[in-house]
């Protein structure tokens, strides 16, 4: 049977088989069904690959991260809707805004209903499995509908001797076993044995890069030593500010206190991870994990390109949110600034994306449940809120979406970030610092890149403003954004361990 006849008999089919009645499918029968891999990294910033020439870390080797964007495309300008891993990896598998799915911190619990976009390429015959970290749903580490593969682990996992979920049964994996290579070596055997005429989707989802930042044995100290540049809104005083680098223009009076307050603390460069290890050590071991997953993704297109898999499979790489190392004083992500919420992401598939193109256009980590349904000749769902970005792969940029949308809200583990909601356009950035007594923000990202001068008091730029804040609460009314979902705090939590100052 051809891949195509499994699809036609998952159309006519469906109301016999029982089809859930919470999915509304609408299916192309003229779409030819395409193999598709999603690989998702965690914390990768969107600058730390070699082709990118990382001003911070020139030495840094991404040598299979380049070669997937060499054969494919690089999508320049990727946001996620929410920087935090859980509420960022709802909304790929759900491609809703976090105020839709509800998965707004990294504990809640999935809300039932929800619908995973691997469901809808169960019903049209897809084969499709579901490899690493999981993380979204508190801690929980059982199969997932819509994947008939699953090897998972709890919560953060570990990066060695890590205790998997193969299907429903516990492994335990030796001490010596690092575990971005032996998810790896999971997905690999599973396309190895999996059914031949049916097409497939793997969703590989690495550990790495999240703190505590451990490489594979033979890499460890690799980068160690090397020149690391920190970016130059670093500091907070004028004259460490290098104005070769940001400009004249460095308004300190009106950065937030609590970005201020925040430089000292778990999650800012005076006090990064409470001292457990300098700055220079972070980013080294960080840079060396980076390049321990690079080498796994390298063992797979290696296996695709020898099986003649690589020409015809849409491989799409992406990380799950941004990372700060130095910016306003930062580290990590949460919030709203450029280093956080942008990602890496590239695409791969030769018969359908030009290689070696930049892609320019403003995509959303929504946008990858439409656009891989697409593949499978799905129409995108009512309920998601992202777009297919199979026209941004032919070249055609026509209707597509002029500013993207940004969310967090507060968590009480994290007390430092506030909610916050942010609205960005090719040009400018506004952020509302909500519930707390503070600077809202307005950057022109054209002339502030470091974003580094905040306009929010600047006269020439109040209409801006206000046109970009109406915008922001507009969209926030339409889609039904203006009630906060509040999420109860892990019920173990000791109130008093998470409000000690150092």
């Amino acid at each position: 049977m051809s891949i195509k006849s499994i699809v036609l008999w998952g159309i006519i089919s469906l109301p016999l088989i029982g089809l859930s009645q919470r999915l509304e499918l609408e299916v192309n029968t003229e779409t030819e069904p395409r193999n598709v891999i999603f690989i998702l990294s965690d914390d990768h910033r969107y600058d730390f690959m070699s082709f990118m020439e990382p001003e911070q870390v020139p030495w840094l080797e991404t040598p299979n991260l380049d070669r997937i964007a060499a054969g494919g495309a690089h999508l320049a300008n990727a946001f996620v809707t929410t920087s935090l891993c859980s509420p960022s990896r709802a909304s790929i598998l759900t491609g809703q805004f976090s105020h839709h799915h509800e998965v707004v911190d990294n504990h809640s619990l999935e809300p039932e209903g929800l619908i995973y976009f691997p469901e809808y390429l169960t019903e049209v015959g897809y084969q499709t499995s579901f490899f690493g970290k999981w993380h979204m749903g508190d801690a929980a580490d059982h199969p997932r509908p819509g994947f008939d593969r699953w090897v998972s682990y709890r919560g953060q996992g570990r990066y060695y001797g890590a205790t998997l979920n193969v299907d429903g049964k516990e492994v335990q994996r030796d001490e010596d076993e690092y575990t971005p290579t032996v998810v790896t070596d999971y997905a690999i055997d599973w396309l190895r044995e999996r059914e031949q005429a049916q097409p497939f989707f793997m969703y590989l989802s690495y550990k790495a890069v999240h703190a505590q930042f451990e490489p594979a044995p033979d890499v460890a100290n690799r980068y160690h030593g090397k020149p690391i540049y920190y970016p130059a809104s670093a500091s907070y005083t004028q004259e460490d500010l290098d104005p070769r680098r940001v400009g004249e223009n460095v308004n300190l009076e009106d950065i937030p206190e609590w970005v201020k307050e925040q430089r000292y603390s778990w999650h800012g460069v005076d006090y990064a991870y409470h001292g457990l290890q300098s700055m220079d050590t972070v980013i080294y071991t960080y840079c060396e994990t980076l390049y321990s997953m690079d080498r796994e993704i390298g063992r797979l297109m290696d296996w695709l390109e020898a099986e003649g898999l690589a020409e015809s499979t849409l491989i799409i790489y992406m990380g799950d949110n941004g990372f700060q190392f130095g910016e306003k004083g930062l580290i990590d992500k949460r919030d709203a600034y450029e280093p956080s919420m942008r990602v890496p992401m590239l695409a791969h598939c030769p018969e359908l994306i030009e290689p070696g193109s930049t892609i320019e256009a403003v995509v959303q980590n929504i946008d990858i449940a439409p656009t891989v349904l697409e593949m499978a000749g799905v129409y995108t769902p009512d309920q998601m809120d992202g777009r297919s970005m199979a026209p941004l792969f032919a070249g055609d940029q026509e209707d597509w979406r002029e500013r993207i949308f940004y969310e967090y809200f507060w968590e009480p583990s994290f007390p430092q970030t506030p909610t916050m909601f942010a609205v960005r356009t090719d040009r400018y950035k506004y952020i509302f610092n909500y519930g707390v007594w503070d600077a809202n923000e307005l950057y022109d990202l054209q002339e502030d890149p470091d974003e580094v001068n905040n306009l929010i008091r600047s006269e020439a730029h109040t209409e801006i403003a206000l046109e970009l804040k109406q915008a922001l609460f507009d969209w926030l009314e339409e889609t039904n954004g203006l009630q906060i979902p509040l999420k109860a705090p892990p019920a173990r939590r000791i109130d008093w361990k998470y409000h000690r100052r150092p």
